[in-house]
This record gives C-alpha cells, sequence and structure tokens, in this order.
C-alpha cells in the first residue's frame, strides 16, 4: 500500500515577523528580488533579445509566472519533471535545454505538448530517432535545438558535418521542428575577469556563426539562437548573434556570482536569497548554527555571513556549520541570534528547501513552494 506524500510546514505564516520564521530558512528579500527581475527584464527589451530565464534556480511556479509577467516568453529547465511542475503550472513555452534519451522521460515530454510549446536539444542522431518514436503522439510539432559545444566541453556537437546530419534526421519526422541552435558556454559564467569572459564568448559566437551559417545554406528556415547565463547575458546580447538568453541566478544571486568583476554599465544585481539561521551553541572560538551542508549547497564554496565580513562560516556537518571570527575585532553572535548566509552557489540550495520565504519591511509577504523541489528525472 502506497503511504500518502507528507505535506511539509512553512516554517511561517503569511504576516510573521521575521523573528518568527523557523529556521534554517530560506528568505527571499522581495524588494530585491522584484528589482533584479525588472532589470532584466528591461535589458532584454531594450537589446531586443527574447528572454527565456533558467528555471533551474528556482523551481519555483511563482517565480516562472513572475519572469513571464515581467516579458520572458517562456522558461527553460534541465529535466522533464521540471517542465512538468511549470507546464502544471500554467507555463506555456519550456525548453528543456538539454539531453533527453530515455525513452519514458521522452513519453512525459511529448504529453506536455498538450498544454504547452516544447522544446529539447540534441547532439546525437539516435536521440533524435528516439525523440521521433515518441513525439508520434505529441499534440504538436515539438521544437528541436541543436546544442553546439561552445568551450564547454561537456553536451553538444563539435563539428559543423553533424549539425548538418542532425538537421537531415530532423527532418524525417513531421512532428519535429528544428528551432535553432543551443549554444551555452557553462564554463565562462564564472570566470572572475570581464576579459576572460569576453575571451570565451567571442570563441562561441564564432563557432556559432560558422554552424548557423552551414545549417542555412542547407535548407534551414529561421533558426533560434539561444544560450547565455547570468555571468555573460550582455555579451551574447551584444553579439547580433544570440536571438535568446538564459540567465537564471539573477533573480537571486549568491556569493560565488559575487566574486566575478562587473563592468559598471551593466545592470546591477543584488543578492535577494538567504538562509536563516540560528546560534544554537557557542564557544568562546566559534558560534555553531543550525545549517549544514543538508540546508545549503557548498559545492562552490562555503556561504557569506551577510553583513558580517567580520565573520566566516566553514566546517559544516549535516545539520551544523560553524562561525568563526574573521578578524581580531571581531565579537561572535550570541546563543539564539539569528544570521544571513548568503548561498556559495543558489540552485543547488533552493533544491533543498520545500519552501521560499518572501520577506519585506521584516515581515513574511509570500510563501513560494517549490514546486521542481527534487525533480531530477
Amino acid at each position: 500500500m502506497m503511504l500518502p506524500a507528507i505535506a511539509r510546514t512553512a516554517p511561517a505564516a503569511f504576516g510573521d515577523p521575521v523573528e518568527a520564521i523557523d529556521t534554517p530558512a530560506l528568505l527571499v528579500e522581495l524588494d530585491a528580488f522584484e528589482r533584479n527581475l525588472a532589470r532584466m527584464a528591461a535589458f532584454a527589451k531594450e537589446k531586443n533579445v527574447r528572454l527565456r530565464p533558467h528555471g533551474k534556480t528556482h523551481k519555483c511556479v511563482a517565480i516562472a509566472r513572475a519572469q513571464v509577467e515581467a516579458g520572458a516568453i517562456g522558461l527553460c529547465c534541465q529535466k522533464v519533471s521540471e517542465a512538468e511542475a511549470f507546464v502544471r503550472g500554467g507555463v506555456d513555452d519550456v525548453l528543456v535545454s538539454n539531453e533527453i534519451v530515455t525513452p519514458s522521460k521522452l513519453r512525459r515530454l511529448v504529453a506536455l505538448t498538450a498544454k504547452a510549446r516544447i522544446g529539447i536539444c540534441v547532439d546525437d542522431p539516435q536521440a533524435v530517432d528516439a525523440l521521433a518514436v515518441a513525439a508520434v503522439e505529441a499534440a504538436q510539432p515539438i521544437d528541436v535545438y541543436i546544442e553546439l559545444d561552445v568551450g564547454g566541453r561537456r553536451c553538444g556537437i563539435e563539428r559543423v558535418e553533424d549539425g548538418l546530419r542532425l538537421m537531415d534526421r530532423i527532418a524525417g519526422s513531421a512532428q519535429l521542428r528544428l528551432a535553432g541552435i543551443q549554444a551555452y558556454q557553462g564554463s565562462a559564467q564564472h570566470k572572475r575577469r570581464p576579459t576572460e569572459r569576453q575571451a570565451a564568448i567571442d570563441l562561441a559566437v564564432r563557432r556559432t556563426v560558422m554552424l548557423r551559417e552551414a545549417l542555412t545554406k542547407h535548407g534551414a528556415g529561421k533558426l533560434i539562437v539561444t544560450g547565455a547565463g547570468t555571468g555573460t547575458f550582455y555579451l551574447e546580447a551584444a553579439s547580433g548573434v544570440f536571438d535568446e538568453i538564459q540567465p537564471g541566478s539573477y533573480i537571486f544571486m549568491d556569493r560565488d556570482y559575487g566574486m566575478n568583476e562587473w563592468a559598471a554599465e551593466l545592470p546591477p544585481f543584488e543578492n535577494s536569497l538567504f538562509l536563516l539561521a540560528t546560534v544554537m551553541s557557542r564557544r568562546a572560538s566559534h558560534a555553531v548554527v543550525d545549517a549544514g551542508h543538508k540546508s545549503h549547497g557548498i559545492d562552490s564554496g562555503m556561504p557569506a555571513v551577510a553583513g558580517r565580513p567580520d565573520l566566516s562560516y566553514d566546517q559544516p556537518s549535516d545539520e551544523h556549520g560553524q562561525i568563526f571570527p574573521a578578524s581580531p575585532e571581531a565579537v561572535l553572535p550570541a546563543l539564539g541570534e539569528r544570521l544571513r548566509l548568503i548561498p556559495g552557489h543558489c540552485d543547488p540550495t533552493v533544491n533543498l528547501h520545500d519552501w521560499l520565504v518572501g520577506i519585506r519591511d521584516g515581515k513574511v509577504e509570500a510563501l513560494w513552494p517549490v514546486e521542481a523541489r527534487g525533480a531530477f528525472s
């Protein structure tokens, strides 16, 4: 007998003061979040590029809807299960910016075409064949993007001739439509110096132009070039080659993105996501908070302590994190004191939580479920 799913209780109630929020909890400072949302939407409009934010950052239907209402043409995500959550929530244009080859997953993806425009990336003829088999049941044609390796050395074709073969394979199915090129340079996003990011995207643009020209000469119609992230979106937008950008972390930002050098003329994105933690134990040498690596991602390094550069977070275990003085003058926080941590990496941090708690003027204004939490399939 299958037991019903456990409904996770929200860490706060509407109108609660921040002091009443149970910890550890993910806070979203709504003023900063809304400024981030508006700035990216305004940038895309000014540069005349389509904005397709990456849903893997927030995995949250309420945020997806806010992005679409602000001008995004839809969302992208990495997993079919994420796409399912967004389509159930009313998003009607979703690109899975990833390769999917398992027949069961492809059938689920195809089922979404009854409610939304669906896109997917391919980089192998066998993947196109598997998609074509599943797409026989599609309610409308599926947009297929040929993924190009533009320097990240992860997924994507490496040779132009491979793209031409994929184009011919896609044309063999009435339910598949060659929509464009996926050209995301993931490894460029956290290159610290602007000149390093510029060099990486210059190479990506050159490779993308070569493929697009070859596909066009081979008979392709209008192709959408899509890609870019929070670290480089302004470079792809300025290239004249990219039609669409896919930033995700801009709505929250994190400590790792904060280490990038940014040009003064770029939109200023702010930290809006914080992990609220409570000091649960204290010694002369350090304090201990109730937020270990089960509550925030540390793959990109430790979090920063917001507003307290004199303190550092280190030595996390499952449910504990230790706070140390970072300067001789530092005063450790008291037992029961709350600290806001700026996560090292926002995406995996959000995936560990059931709720995002939106706060404004010291009170809880929004409680957003993270519907696609744990959506790995």
